[in-house]
């Protein structure tokens, strides 16, 4: 006879010991095949809120350690899967047992040819209403009393699963709307009025070339495509080189490249931020290509980097609140990027950055800016090709 009820317990108790759900699914599969069910492969498919990502596989197959597998919206579009048993089960609610030496449809073709004789597709329904699944597939066939220890222990799975999701989904949230390490601090509890820690880096500040002569010329949708197609040019190219995104402000960019003076990272983190700078108009020129091909206007930018302390936290008032980084040397950097245009240069940087780069620069002349005390040296940098000028 077999006896899952320490599994179910355990489910129900909150799972303990495992900490990610990776770590559930193994260990309940795990045990779920110590109990005698022939569990030989299980796929937890979980859905989303994320602009690229639909939803996470974690799979199972025994003898090997859960693989988390990315999926996209493209893949959840395909005949295969709207036509599989794991979409009816989502679509549904219902359990769906399949026969794999007759019933085989093509999503579930390469089990068969793997080997995998029967199927089933357990629906975790979530309190929102929606329904993910699960698939339990074996190289045996499940009798019914399998198939009811797997019933057993699935509405325990589906309300733990439903927390890590959320967790997730708050996590994919904050991270898509304030930045990765923001949102990680917010959910670490930094969210009262204040919170707010004092880091050395590497400043990013950058502006859309001719947005008013763009906005008069083109209507709003397109302006708005148009700075969407600009950020995209910068932000992957930014956190490659493990940048953070901290805010959009109009059509400009705030950025940063944080360091810890203690352990000599300042240059690697300036360099780091020139490769960004390379790569973001690279991704530009691609871009314009693409924009020319359909009769539409250029953009271009400029980007000032700057090197110095900023208070990074919560600022704003009662309810509301922005997590964002401020102080002196976040506005050198924005005046600063106001010398672009005037200089026709790309790419300006500031005294402090040119120094602890270590690269060779063109000095660009002494400015009074705006905000800032006293005159301010201005330098570009030499060596990065025909990006620095226009």
């Amino acid at each position: 006879m077999i006896n899952v009820q320490a599994t179910f317990e355990w489910l129900v108790n909150g799972a303990e010991g495992a900490k990610t759900p990776d770590a559930m699914l193994q260990r309940m599969c795990d045990d779920l095949c110590a109990a005698g069910v022939p569990i030989h492969r299980a796929e937890a498919f979980v859905r989303t809120l994320h602009p690229n990502i639909a939803g996470r596989s974690f799979i199972w197959e025994s003898g090997k350690t859960v693989v988390v597998v990315e999926r996209s919206y493209a893949y959840l579009n395909t005949p295969e899967f709207l036509s599989s048993s794991m979409a009816t089960a989502c679509r549904t609610g219902d359990y769906v047992h399949r026969d794999l030496r007759s019933d085989v449809e093509a999503a579930l073709r390469p089990l068969a040819d793997e080997g995998y004789i029967d199927l089933v597709a357990a629906p975790l329904k979530f309190l929102t209403g929606q329904n993910h699944v699960v698939t339990i597939a074996s190289r045996e066939q499940f009798t019914e009393e399998h198939v009811a220890a797997i019933r057993l222990v699935i509405p325990p799975l589906a309300r733990l699963g439903e927390i890590f999701a959320l967790l997730r989904t708050a996590t994919n949230l904050l991270s898509t709307y304030v930045g990765r390490n923001a949102g990680s601090r917010i959910l670490g509890g930094q969210i009262q009025l204040g919170d707010t820690d004092s880091l050395q880096a590497v400043i990013w500040f950058s502006d859309l070339r001719g947005f008013t002569a763009l906005a008069q010329r083109v209507g709003p949708a397109a302006v708005i495509r148009a700075l969407n197609e600009l950020f995209g040019c910068q932000i992957p190219a930014i956190e490659a080189q493990g940048g953070e995104v901290l805010k959009f402000i109009g059509d400009g960019l705030l950025a940063i490249f944080p360091f810890d003076p203690a352990v000599g990272a300042s240059e690697e983190r300036c360099r780091a931020a020139l490769s960004a700078v390379t790569a973001s108009f690279a991704n530009l020129a691609i871009q314009n290509a693409a924009r020319a091909g359909v009769d539409e206007l250029p953009i271009d930018f400029g980007v000032a980097l700057h090197l110095g302390e900023v208070s990074y936290g919560n600022i704003g008032g009662a309810n509301r609140l922005d997590f964002t980084c401020i102080g002196p040397s976040v506005n050198l950097a924005a005046r600063l990027e106001t010398l672009t245009s005037k200089l026709g240069r790309k790419v300006v940087l500031s005294e402090a950055f040119a120094r602890l780069a270590a690269i060779p620069v063109e000095p660009l002349g002494q400015f009074d800016l705006k905000g800032v005390e006293g005159p301010v040296l201005a330098f570009s940098p030499i060596g990065l090709g025909d990006i620095v000028r226009g």
